[in-house]
């Protein structure tokens, strides 16, 4: 008997379309009629050659990405565009770093060893919101200016694009890229990894304008060196084949979901669903985030009267799972719960998960009333 797929919301690696695993699937064997399997094709091959080719153009497409951008397919993940990002564009210059939770923390941290970073703001003990963009430190003349558009651990998403005064904008968009349109001559670099919303681990998509290739540290790996890539349509070495065709199916399939403008529209759907509850609930469920900026894509909260039980989210998370939903545990930095919305999560699921929240706070409200009054 096959087994019923959980929901899963896990952080990443994320939920992929099961429309994608099942073409993958069927041609795991003879894929594209080669005769080979993806893991065994050649990437310098004539036909993965136009795998790769075809899900670039997905891309361009769907994001309306200009032709005087260079996209890339590289490796490491968004880690190590960490290094990559000032070994290409710090020149010897100042970067500045607009940190606002935990993976632009490690960005920065990471670029203080090949260049000197600036903090744009104060460092804080725990992230809850975006400060005001007139509070900024930025720095005149800096190399780059580097912001995390959706931090996933904090939950904690921009919903402006930041005014670099002419300075190059970096922005890693690891865990929201292709779930809202934006205007991509507004940056200089996008990356984000594919195993949340464009596919599983093993890529990372780089976009970068043209103008900015070619002034890379000497001391930079090759690896690194986004020049080469380009120069090499993304296979320098050994790309990750599979991962590279799984992408391109997700690419197709967010296409048939009316692009990033429908998905978009699925997005809003579900955090606004998942956030009414949170709101109604007298402070049963809550979050430190400022409303503003609460992710769309990884809503954070605890459980417990403003103040967190864990027995109450241990509760939870075990009748989570009852109800066949897995991967609802918070990260072990902060706790609590979180709830990933990748492109891939339905409306119809992210609805049994609101059903859930929705008892569990009927249920365990009564019981933390009547505590109080004991």
């Amino acid at each position: 008997m096959a087994c019923k797929r959980p929901i899963n919301f896990a952080p990443g690696p994320a939920k992929l379309p099961l429309e994608v695993i099942e073409k993958a699937q069927s041609e795991l064997l003879n894929c594209r009629n080669t005769g080979v399997s993806i893991m065994e094709m050649s990437h310098r091959s004539a036909d993965f050659a136009k795998i790769i080719k075809e899900a670039e153009q997905s891309l361009r497409e769907l994001m309306n990405i200009p032709d005087n951008y260079k996209v890339l397919f590289v490796q490491g993940g968004g880690s190590a565009q960490f290094s990559a990002i000032p070994l290409n564009l710090a020149q010897g210059k100042t970067a500045d770093y607009i940190v606002t939770g935990t993976f632009s923390v490690k960005a920065a941290k990471e670029a203080a060893k090949y260049c000197k970073v600036n903090m744009v703001l104060p460092k804080a003990d725990k992230y809850t919101g975006i400060a005001d963009p007139l509070t900024w430190k930025l720095t005149p003349n800096a190399a780059y200016v580097y912001y995390c558009d959706n931090e996933t651990i904090q939950g904690i998403e921009f919903n402006f694009i930041p005014e670099s005064n002419g300075v190059p904008l970096v922005c890693d968009m690891s865990s929201n890229i292709l779930t809202r349109p934006f205007d991509v001559t507004k940056f200089g670099v996008v990356f984000g990894g594919t195993q949340k919303n464009a596919g599983c681990p093993g890529v990372t998509l780089v976009i970068i304008r043209e103008d900015l290739l070619g002034n890379v540290n000497p001391i930079c790996p090759l690896i690194f060196d986004y020049k080469q890539i380009s120069d090499n349509n993304s296979l320098l070495n050994t790309i990750s084949t599979f991962s590279v065709y799984i992408t391109g199916l997700v690419l197709d399939w967010i296409k048939s979901k009316g692009g990033v403008t429908g998905i978009q529209k699925i997005a809003d759907e579900r955090a606004k669903m998942i956030y009414d509850i949170i709101d109604s609930s007298n402070g049963f469920y809550f979050s430190a985030i400022d409303k503003n900026v609460r992710s769309r894509i990884n809503i954070c909260f605890r459980i417990g009267e403003q103040e967190p039980s864990e027995e109450l989210e241990k509760a939870f998370l075990d009748e989570a799972v009852k109800r066949n939903m897995i991967n609802l545990k918070g990260h072990r930095s902060v706790g609590g719960i979180r709830v990933s919305l990748y492109n891939a999560m339905s409306v119809k699921e992210t609805n049994v998960l609101a059903k859930l929240m929705s008892d569990f706070f009927g249920s365990h409200k009564k019981r933390e009333i009547g505590r109080a009054h004991v």
